[in-house]
């Protein structure tokens, strides 16, 4: 499974991959973008199977960078993992049809909660 993991701290981009192993979700193929237009390009090249990103980043946010996915009818499963998750932004990221929010800081148990349907 190809698993593309979108923020713009690099530090981050590492925490969430190590997390994802720790969590069980080992043996898949990482690729990582540093800003949501960077990952635009790469998505519509290769569409990953699972992608993750942050909210709030420059050059193209998470939601802008979903609604974009959607219009080119990119079905990945959709995942923010952020550090704002109060019940508007959940209420607009089931709007723009994301699969799951993770809130930072989290746990490997948070990823195995949010993820284990969507990767058995």
């Amino acid at each position: 499974m190809q698993i593309m993991i979108v923020d713009d701290s690099a530090a981050m981009r590492l925490i969430v991959q190590k997390t994802m192993r720790e969590a069980g979700f080992d043996g898949h193929d990482y690729k990582e973008a540093a800003d949501g237009a960077i990952a635009l390009e790469q998505i519509l090249e290769s569409e990953p199977d699972l992608i993750l990103c942050d909210w709030n980043m420059p050059n193209m946010t998470g939601p802008e960078l979903l609604q974009a996915l959607n219009n080119e009818g990119c079905e990945a499963i959709f995942g923010f993992v952020t550090t704002e998750a109060t019940p508007a932004m959940r209420d607009k990221a089931n709007q723009l049809g994301a699969d799951f929010l993770i809130s930072k800081p989290f746990t490997a148990q948070d990823f195995e909660d949010a993820l284990n349907e969507f990767l058995e």
